[in-house]
């Protein structure tokens, strides 16, 4: 089974805006609302490729409730965990202003209820998957994903972990089987500046050094890279397309690489599928549906 961790989902309101004006009332040219979190998209995609997965996090309140409504409408098994005070965040995003987003800040969560995600991760065993993707609530413990590879070290479980900075640097010495910075974070973390895939490569490697077993580094415009476990380097430039919703890409290429590779063991097939899911979500309103990662995976590969 593969089981995605969100520890902060959302309420994804994105909408547009026709000649914004601040301090004046301004009226929407079009809305939308869907289910978001970084883990959250993971799933809905491999739900979209027709894997079946689990949801793990937690939600509250009445936003709470719709999140995992419609998540499970999607195809989605939630297992979020019900916190009784407070609510899931709603995030408003300005699509007609490129990146303006505002965020809301989520319940606060407790020790208990802590303990009772860690309780869920029992059930992990040999062949299971488990991603973790996104920040950390400031209430939450800022080593809380080490405490849960620790807690799953030995146990053959596939691991990746989709994060920043120290969150990403300190679950190294566990071995993840994947880490996904984007060429922003990898170069942050190393305190250089990266722009081309050629100027990834060796940092990923280094990455790799520091205990990661695959590095998959998303590029945007410039494409992606990935230094595999076997010691092969994969790169590949941007596919051609109109980008319409950059938010969910990068989440959408973990699942698309974890599919890629559940299905052929192959690590040029899970790059290319990488690849072709992040670029067809950004082609797209919604997260990519199989169809379309499926016509993007063919020019990937340049069938």
């Amino acid at each position: 089974m593969i089981y995605t961790v969100t520890f902060n989902p959302s309420l994804d309101y994105i909408v547009s805006v026709e000649d914004f004006k601040l301090g004046l009332t301004n009226r929407t040219s079009s809305e939308l609302m869907l289910p978001g979190g970084k883990g959250l998209n993971v799933s809905m995609v491999l739900g979209n490729l027709g894997i079946t997965n689990t949801a793990l996090g937690f939600v509250a309140g009445f936003t709470g409730e719709e999140i995992v409504r419609r998540i499970e409408e999607m195809g989605v098994k939630s297992d979020l965990i019900s916190i009784q005070e407070g609510i899931s965040r709603i995030n408003l995003k300005l699509k007609s202003i490129d990146g303006t987003e505002i965020n809301g800040c989520g319940p606060q969560i407790s020790e208990e209820n802590v303990q009772k995600l860690m309780d869920k991760l029992d059930v992990l065993e040999k062949g299971d998957v488990l991603i973790l993707a996104g920040s950390i609530p400031g209430s939450m413990p800022d080593d809380i994903y080490r405490k849960i590879m620790e807690k799953l070290d030995g146990r053959n479980v596939m691991i990746a972990v989709d994060a920043t900075k120290d969150l990403l640097v300190n679950v190294l010495e566990y071995h993840p089987f994947l880490v996904k910075p984007n060429n922003h974070e990898l170069g942050e973390i190393f305190g250089v500046e990266l722009k081309t895939r050629e100027e990834v490569v060796p940092y990923a490697k280094k990455m790799q050094e520091m205990g990661a077993v695959n590095v998959l580094v998303s590029m945007a415009g410039e494409g992606a890279v990935l230094a595999a476990a076997d010691g092969s380097i994969h790169a590949a430039p941007a596919p051609k397309g109109k980008l319409v919703n950059g938010v969910g890409a990068g989440d959408s290429m973990v699942a698309g690489f974890i599919a890629g590779w559940m299905e052929k063991k192959d690590y040029a097939h899970a790059f290319a599928m990488g690849v072709a899911a992040g670029s067809a979500s950004a082609f797209s309103e919604l997260l990519a549906t199989k169809e379309e990662i499926e016509t993007v995976y063919k020019q990937v590969v340049g069938e």
